[in-house]
């Protein structure tokens, strides 16, 4: 009788929803069989998740890996902007699974970077032909993550941090009354405040508070009931909307420099990529020129900057594969 193959489970665990698959493996390699999406505050944890999702599993799992935002500690996460957190030591015992692992969910995303196929990856700048090295991923969503790889000079190890919770850096006179406009909001003013999708909310704020533009009543209507950042978004491709457009400039400007910012602290000399849903969203803005000037223009170490290729990751699938592959490497499945 053959060997039935091993099952791997896997799960990108976020604020808002928690995608939850089961993967076999063949030859060293993942085959997806089955994939759920579950809207995270529904649920009062990631077992209860779990029970739903393997209630008819019948075939034994060798191992689990999930990528959660937020510190990892001794294999224990609490989510951000969840209630619940998550301990790998309570799913193994519940499900049987004698490998269980929880990962930050940019360590996650960087480790599923090596799965990707090159068609997955949208350049910004080719860098130079021979790059080679550590590599960085930065990440805006609702906010931002980071992520390094360490290059041994045979293969990538995964770091993660929490980089976007470092300050802000200001370059130009407008960020600098953006960032004095946020510290009377928030004391401290982080990356994230900026380069992220509540930074686009928060330069559009700050646009037309201290009447550096002036509110559409359409935008204003429409940010009652939806995400600001998509309003912003389309009121500025649509060319409605100056202030909207200046507050997408603005905001690529601070990604690109934030980029170059890990970039320059990781020496990603490999490779410096954009995960999350909103650079693929503005990927015509980000493969312009003003992201790439911000990134390279570090005095005396542009050129360095200008060798580093730049990718956006197209695939909204990378955290899953990583947190999948991560559990097959822990395990004893090959």
């Amino acid at each position: 009788m053959p060997t039935r193959p091993h099952l791997i489970l896997a799960g990108d665990i976020g604020g808002t929803k928690s995608n939850i698959a089961l993967f076999h493996v063949i030859g060293g390699k993942l085959s997806l069989e089955r994939q759920q999406r579950y809207p995270s505050a529904g649920y009062p944890g990631l077992n209860a998740i779990l029970r739903e999702f393997l209630a008819e599993e019948t075939q034994p799992i060798l191992a689990a890996g999930f990528g959660v935002p937020g510190v990892v500690h001794n294999g224990r996460a609490k989510p951000t902007n969840l209630s619940w957190g998550v301990d790998a030591a309570e799913i193994s015992v519940e499900f049987q699974i004698p490998h269980v692992g929880v990962l930050n969910d940019l360590a996650a995303n960087a480790c599923g970077i090596a799965h990707l196929p090159a068609s997955d990856f949208a350049i910004v700048q080719r860098g130079a032909t021979d790059a080679q090295g550590n590599r960085c991923i930065v990440s805006p969503g609702t906010g931002l993550g980071e992520a390094g790889l360490f290059w041994d000079g045979h293969r990538h190890h995964v770091w993660a941090c929490e980089g976007g919770h470092a300050d802000f850096a200001p370059r130009s006179e407008l960020e600098i009354a953006l960032l004095e406009y946020l510290i009377k909001q928030f004391g401290h003013v982080s990356a994230e405040r900026v380069a992220s999708g509540m930074g686009i909310e928060n330069i559009y704020k700050f646009l037309r508070d201290t009447g550096r533009g002036s509110e559409l009543p359409a935008v204003a209507e429409a940010m009652q009931t939806r995400v600001a950042g998509e309003v912003i978004s389309r009121f500025a491709d649509s060319g409605e909307c100056p202030m909207c457009a200046k507050t997408l400039d603005i905001f690529v400007n601070c990604l690109g420099a934030e980029a170059s910012n890990m970039a320059l602290k990781t020496m990603a000399t490999g490779g410096v990529f954009l995960g999350g849903g909103i650079p693929v969203k503005l990927l015509k803005h980000i493969q312009g020129v003003a992201f790439l000037h911000a990134f390279n223009d570090k005095g005396r170490l542009s050129s360095l900057m200008e060798n580093m290729p730049v990718f956006v990751i197209l695939n909204d699938q990378a955290a899953l594969l990583g947190a999948a592959y991560h559990a097959l490497e822990k395990s004893t499945a090959r």
